[in-house]
């Protein structure tokens, strides 16, 4: 599976972190950055750059998945949320990143990199990649549904 990865300075450490350990267990990893420590990067670029290319793949017919992290995760979720075709989700827990993918088929995670340690982190990570979306039926209509809106901005009832 290739994973996009991609964060702000707040999620530098945890970032390097994921790409070694990611990339050792087999995850084909791609780092859309930044590649060095700045207080004032601009987190939006990094993040939609990731987000797009989890698209890009996914259209391409590949196992793909992204990773967006930051302080606390919220505005690396905002701006992957902006490209057509990604559900991210922001996990806080194993929990919260399983159904992430198990009901919503989230294809990028956010996580808080100041909100965890680094071994919370990895593992809340490294259960959202390993969790498989379900295919039950009322989770597949209220995909479609979200998509519909996003496509044509119909709300479907």
């Amino acid at each position: 599976m290739r994973v996009h990865i991609a964060t702000d300075h707040a999620g530098l450490e945890l970032s390097a972190h994921l790409i070694t350990h990611l990339a050792a267990k087999g995850f084909k990893m791609v780092d859309h950055g930044p590649t060095a420590y700045d207080a004032e990067d601009d987190y939006p670029s990094f993040c939609i750059n990731a987000a797009l290319a989890v698209v890009a793949d996914r259209a391409a017919g590949l196992d793909s998945l992204g990773i967006v992290l930051g302080g606390s995760g919220n505005g690396e979720q905002i701006a992957a949320n902006k490209v057509v075709g990604i559900r991210a989700a922001l996990a806080w827990n194993l929990d919260t990143a399983r159904l992430a993918r198990e009901h919503n088929d989230a294809n990028v995670v956010a996580v808080g990199g100041r909100q965890h340690s680094l071994e919370e982190a990895t593992e809340i990570i490294e259960a959202f990649l390993a969790e498989p979306f379900s295919n039950v039926e009322r989770h597949i209509r209220r995909i479609s549904k979200i998509a519909t809106y996003e496509t044509t901005g119909e709300v479907v009832a």
